[in-house]
């Protein structure tokens, strides 16, 4: 028999510190058959489309929405994308699938995903139906996202190298239910534990250790999936932290016993306080064969950063560092740029203007050297970026200047650090620098890690800092 499957997403991974509001202009979205043109592309998305081609399944499109992580979302955004889901359901399906985040945060509703599984579960035929799933580890993993799925899927890499990986995985459950039948149950367990982002790289402990074991203990039969969420700790909900799941058909308490004892021996692992910029700027003084990256967790755009803070570009004009890059999202600025010659210069405020912990504007002389419109073919149809966006990115009408042997990339929209197609198509060879400065935590890694001779991560004025006793939370627990 021919299985109807309808799919929809919902992708967005919110800041509950960053001064602006996410609204529907700031969401790429697809409605009904547009979903389609998906197919085969880098995303979640794009490979469980694959997969359900593949499995010869018949496809119900409903709506997808993605956004770069920035602040909290407009509850019309929401409002909006559930009118969209509901008057494209139809309860003449056999599963629904849906492409998440798990970290989305309206205004008024700290639990998105939540939300949107209990309304599904109230549609005419929603009650009993199956409903599976794929969504990213840094997520706020809910009771009511537990009691109103059946499989939801985590990816297991960070960087997120595997979230198209990840996906396929959740459709091959799903075919797994369709062959035999079984529903499996998500057993939640919320750990009394809150990492930053720069502490859960899946490459070190806790994550390693705890992926690791985690994947021994699937051997179970009875165990369908076991997720390792690491959370995000810069949304602010009642449900921020770690947790696990473990989709079953039977208690698995024995398995989520021994992973909590493991992530609580773990913990500290995790708990990362960054050295301040000034500190390491005199071993990166006397420049080596090779690469330095400064890696700026608190200005991290995947993690809803503004991309334009100062304290990176402050100490290596301050101190001089020669033949280094640094990319900085002001569309200001580009503005500024967009009647320069080849060789001009002028004195522009760079950065500083996407959040209030940030020193604000530094003004310097520069000489323009180029502008693009910024879109770019990613390299690596593997990571994280490309689980957002597929194939291409748009960094929006773009400049290259340059301060005393300082590259500045000028961009207008925020784009995460996570493919170095971004520079070369401006014409720089980022492994031939010798410093450049990565607005990141961890998922930079996968494309810097193949060039980089070193790396420090630093911490500056920003919302993204690794120390989160400095963060004003109202609703998550320390």
């Amino acid at each position: 028999m021919r299985q109807t499957v309808l799919i929809g997403g919902i992708f967005h991974e919110t800041h509950s510190f960053i001064d602006n509001i996410t609204t529907r202009e700031d969401f790429n979205i697809r409605i009904g058959d547009e979903l389609l043109s998906c197919t085969g592309d880098a995303s979640p998305l794009g490979g469980a489309l694959e997969y359900a081609t593949s499995q010869g399944w018949k496809i119900h499109p409903t709506v997808d929405i993605r956004a770069t992580p920035s602040g909290p979302v407009e509850d019309d955004v929401f409002e909006w994308w559930w009118h969209e889901f509901e008057s494209h359901w139809t309860p003449k399906t056999d599963a629904v699938l849906l492409i998440l985040h798990g970290a989305m945060i309206c205004q008024s509703q700290p639990d998105v995903e939540g939300e949107l599984l209990k309304r599904i579960r109230n549609l005419p035929g929603g009650t009993n139906k199956p409903i599976f799933g794929v969504y990213d580890l840094h997520a706020h993993f809910t009771p009511t996202m537990a009691k109103h799925a059946d499989c939801l899927v985590a990816y297991r890499e960070n960087p997120h190298t595997d979230a198209r990986e990840s996906a396929v995985r959740a459709a091959e459950l799903l075919t797994r239910h369709f062959a035999t039948g079984e529903l499996p149950t998500i057993y939640l367990r919320k750990l009394p534990i809150l990492w930053p982002p720069t502490g859960v790289g899946t490459a070190d402990d806790p994550m390693r250790s705890l992926e690791a074991r985690a994947r021994d203990l699937e051997k179970d039969e009875a165990i369908w999936v076991i997720n390792i969420t690491a959370g995000f700790a810069f949304g602010d909900t009642p449900n921020t932290g770690a947790s696990l799941q473990a989709i079953s058909t039977r208690d698995p308490s024995h398995a989520l016993d021994e992973l909590e004892y493991l992530a609580t021996e773990l913990k500290s692992f995790g708990e990362c306080e960054d050295p301040s910029i000034e500190s390491v700027i005199p071993q990166i003084h006397e420049r080596i064969n090779g690469l330095t990256v400064l890696v700026e967790p608190s200005d991290n755009i995947g993690g809803g950063a503004p991309g334009d803070c100062t304290g990176c570009l402050r100490a290596l004009t301050t101190h001089q560092i020669p033949d280094a890059a640094i990319c900085l999202n002001d569309p200001e600025a580009v503005i500024a740029l967009s009647n320069c010659a080849l060789g001009d210069r002028l004195t522009l405020p760079l950065g500083g203007k996407g959040s209030l912990l940030d020193q604000g504007p530094l003004e310097l002389e520069v000489e323009f050297i180029s502008r693009s419109d910024g879109r770019f073919e990613l390299e690596n149809k593997q990571s994280h970026l490309a689980s957002m966006v597929g194939d291409f990115y748009e960094m929006g009408p773009s400049a290259v200047v340059c301060h005393e042997g300082l590259s500045i990339l000028l961009t207008s929209n925020r784009t995460a650090p996570f493919d170095l197609g971004q520079w070369h198509s401006q014409g720089i060879e980022p492994a031939e620098l010798n410093v450049i400065v990565v607005k990141a935590a961890v998922a930079h890694r996968a494309a810097y890690d193949p060039i980089t001779a070193r790396s420090f991560t630093v911490d500056t004025p920003g919302p993204c800092r690794s120390n989160l006793r400095m963060l004003p939370y109202i609703h998550a627990k320390l």
